[in-house]
């Protein structure tokens, strides 16, 4: 797939980790995917970095302080003004935490929390627009909310991103594939809505994830497994891909897909 040069408002375009210990996360990551961390020397970059796969960024990666420091990975999506998306979060009963602000000449984020308090991100591309490779072996590949209010989150980002689609407050059936379980932009898809159970704490509600993909789903798992990864949810077809869902050894839950 060739490199990405933008990303559409409204669909998923960068993901980052927040860590506690940036040193132990780096060596998990370039052992279990390849990728290459590089760091901005800037003192007021406050030791952010970004991973790289063949050169291209791919995703970011920044210590996390505070008590608890819980570690995790970040969802961001992508607009062409983050002041507005601030608005329509507020009218839909989410929250603004932070911003939006601008990041040196690399473009402006805000941090917004939905109904049911799974926090995610908005950016507005400047000098840097997200991940230049997506969905390739070890890419983001897809990105999904696991809530216990689907009927909520429905009607959450659609108000604010203009999605359609549905999640997971139907029934499952057997002739109705996994992948239908989400929203759509102008006919295409944007993200995923799953259900909660086996990932999130019993006192969280919501949160998003990322699935990385990469080409064998069973491999790897048992690759991060060995490296100090815990399974969370164990390799599955899903939708007509294999997927699973682990914790790195810091804590932060991740998911890896097989097309």
């Amino acid at each position: 797939m060739p490199a990405r040069t933008g990303h559409r408002p409204g669909v998923p375009c960068w993901t980052d980790l927040a860590s506690p210990d940036v040193a132990a996360s780096v060596a998990f990551y370039e052992r279990l995917f390849g990728w290459r961390a590089e760091f901005d020397p800037r003192p007021e970059a406050g030791g952010y970095g970004l991973f790289r796969l063949r050169d291209k960024p791919v995703a970011g990666i920044g210590a996390i302080f505070g008590t608890p420091a819980a570690a995790g990975w970040n969802t961001y999506l992508a607009t062409e003004d983050a002041e507005t998306i601030a608005g329509l979060v507020k009218e839909a009963g989410g929250l603004v935490r932070t911003g939006p602000m601008q990041v040196f000449d690399d473009g402006t984020m805000a941090v917004f929390e939905d109904p049911a308090g799974a926090v995610f991100m908005v950016w507005q591309a400047g000098r840097h627009f997200g991940a230049q490779l997506v969905d390739e072996p070890v890419a983001p590949g897809r990105f999904e909310l696991l809530t216990r209010d689907p009927a909520g989150a429905e009607a959450f980002y659609p108000a604010v991103f203009g999605w359609s689609g549905r999640g997971t407050t139907e029934p499952a059936r057997a002739d109705r594939a996994d992948r239908a379980a989400g929203w759509s932009l102008d006919g295409q898809a944007v993200a995923g809505l799953g259900p909660a159970d086996g990932v999130l704490p019993a006192g969280e509600s919501a949160r998003w994830l990322v699935h990385f993909t990469v080409a064998d789903c069973d491999a790897t798992a048992a690759a991060a497994e060995r490296a100090g990864a815990t399974v969370l949810r164990a390799p599955q077809d899903r939708g007509g891909d294999r997927r699973a869902v682990l914790a790195d050894p810091l804590g932060a839950a991740f998911g890896l897909l097989a097309h």
